[in-house]
Formats: C-alpha cells, structure tokens, sequence
C-alpha cells in the first residue's frame, strides 16, 4: 500500500504562487509514477503533471508547463508542485496521486481515477 499526504494549498489573488506538498510512504519505490491531478466544481479530473517514479523528468498540461514545477525530495519521500502566476481557473481541488500500472502512467494526464490518491487540498484564485 501507498500512503500519500498533502500539504499546502488555501486562497491567493490572481498573479499569486502557492506550493503543495505531497509525503508518499508505504511501498513508494514499488509505484511507477507520481504526479498531481485537479477537479473544478462541475468539470473531470485533469491531470496535471507526472513524473516517473525511477526515471525521467516531469511532464506537464500545456496550459501550466510554464507556471507550475513538479520538484520531489527523494530523501524524504515528498513531491512538492510549485504553482505560479495563478489564475481563477485554477480554482480547484488539487490531488496528489500515484499508481504502479504502466499504461496507467503513460496516460496520466488524461486519466480520471488514480491507484492511490491523497485527500485533496483546496486551492481558490480570486480576480
């Protein structure tokens, strides 16, 4: 089993950062990948970057590629997403997620359901 905890979140004004924080514990190193998705009120899941857990570098949704950096302390076992130059419509539930299935990974950013998934952190970007 996979155990992840978010940290972070809460409320900025438009142009604002924030920075969440992920601690994954249990069987980490048996997960494939790891990555943060978010859900709108009335909108689907969006993935929003992943990273392979023993290989390569983040891949990000082109609409935060240039505002949002996936970082991770591997000592410590925590993914950390550092969100830029926020807008309203990032308004949303933000979710740390993980999974040991390898099509689940190569297509996480379209993806709707996670193997294992945080508890969600609210992030609210007023105008």
């Amino acid at each position: 089993q996979v155990q992840l905890v978010e940290s972070g979140g809460g409320s900025v004004q438009a142009g604002g950062s924030l920075r969440l924080s992920c601690v994954v514990s249990g069987h980490a190193n048996r997960t494939y990948c790891m990555g943060w998705f978010r859900q709108a009120p009335g909108k689907e899941r969006e993935g929003i970057v992943r990273i392979y857990t023993h290989h390569g570098g983040p891949l990000y949704l082109p609409s935060v590629r240039d505002r949002f950096t996936l970082s991770r302390d591997t000592a410590s076992n925590t993914l950390y997403l550092q969100m830029n130059s926020l807008n309203p419509e990032d308004t949303a539930m933000y979710y740390c997620a993980a999974d040991d299935r390898p099509d689940t990974c190569l297509k996480f950013l379209r993806q709707r359901e996670y193997k294992y998934e945080g508890q969600g952190l609210q992030v609210t970007v007023s105008s």
